[in-house]
């Protein structure tokens, strides 16, 4: 009896500590996409006539609010292009905008803040979506695995890239509470807006910037730098908007810096107010920023115009259809 006492325990000592580790494993980058990919969006911002803007989007609540960054909705005279539609991901991207972009949804901005760079959209009648969640910044070190997924000029839509976490800044570029990390993760035009994700697959930055060209004009490679998702919850819930986060549900420090709201969306409402036209303040342009023409839009707005075209075609035919029966 002792001995097999004593073999009961040697196995127990054997097998829970890898048991434990078993449970701790972070999910696999693919684990990630194939779970997260959904609750990221292409956001289109145009004018009435020319080329707008491109870039990436995360859904923060299932009732269609999307964070981004405010240079994605924001055209040269500081207003919100006076069209934003955001795109959801199809079951299977092929490269085809016709398919890949068929899920398709006017927006609108409630909410700016130009100095930190970040916007607050809300979809409209949009159906329930999934959503991402807030990681803590504060958990991740230089030298930690992170994700990146959005849209890169030249590349596929939902682009999943990885890299390291390679130094961190407070007050970013002189804007106080604007905390943000360099990375060396694959980002170019049009990930803007986008997700940082940490090695378990929650958002701990949301992409805004990269740096190609240095001021003698040689080039510059991985040098990229996102908004920690901490300074972004802080501005959310400077605009009332209650979220269910993965950390931390309140923060020590809130980032300062103006910010200008469109609207404010109520708490725990399913749907918010219409947006309230008040100009944002100019603020002084950082010196680096993600170019703000990350898209030959031309072929997005042209696709656009057309899917509108042909809803009032159908509209139209749908209304002579009817005139018939009333005659």
């Amino acid at each position: 009896m002792p001995v097999l006492i004593m073999r009961a325990v040697v196995v127990l000592v054997f097998f829970v500590p890898h048991l434990a580790f078993a449970q701790s494993v972070d999910p696999t980058p693919q684990q990630i996409y194939e779970r997260l990919a959904p609750t990221v969006v292409f956001v289109a911002a145009t004018p009435d006539h020319g080329t707008g803007m491109g870039g990436t989007g995360s859904i923060i609540r299932s009732d269609g609010l999307v964070l981004t960054n405010a240079h994605v909705v924001l055209d040269a005279t500081n207003r919100p292009y006076s069209q934003i539609f955001i795109f959801l991901k199809p079951d299977r991207v092929t490269g085809n905008p016709k398919t890949d972009l068929s899920r398709r949804f006017s927006a609108r901005v409630l909410a700016v803040s130009e100095p930190l760079d970040l916007a607050l959209l809300q979809v409209q009648q949009a159906p329930s979506l999934p959503t991402i969640a807030f990681g803590d910044p504060e958990a991740v070190h230089i030298g930690d695995h992170v994700l990146a997924i959005g849209h890169p000029e030249q590349g596929g839509m939902w682009t999943l890239t990885a890299g390291l976490i390679s130094a961190e800044f407070e007050n970013f570029n002189g804007t106080p509470g604007k905390h943000v990390f360099q990375t060396d993760t694959g980002l170019n035009r049009g990930n803007s807006g986008g997700p940082l994700l940490d090695s378990r697959g929650q958002m701990i930055g949301i992409n805004t910037a990269m740096a190609r060209v240095a001021k003698d004009g040689t080039p510059i490679m991985s040098i990229n730098f996102a908004v920690e998702s901490n300074v972004a919850q802080q501005w959310l819930q400077a605009q009332g908007v209650n979220l269910a986060t993965a950390a931390r549900a309140t923060l020590d420090t809130k980032p300062s810096g103006t910010h200008t709201p469109l609207s404010q969306p109520a708490p725990n409402q399913a749907a918010a107010p219409a947006p309230t036209p008040v100009k944002p303040a100019v603020v002084t342009t950082p010196q680096i920023k993600t170019d703000p023409h990350p898209y030959d839009m031309d072929q997005v707005v042209q696709s656009l115009r057309q899917k509108q075209m042909k809803e009032m075609e159908d509209i139209i035919s749908e209304n002579r259809e009817k005139m018939k029966t009333y005659r």
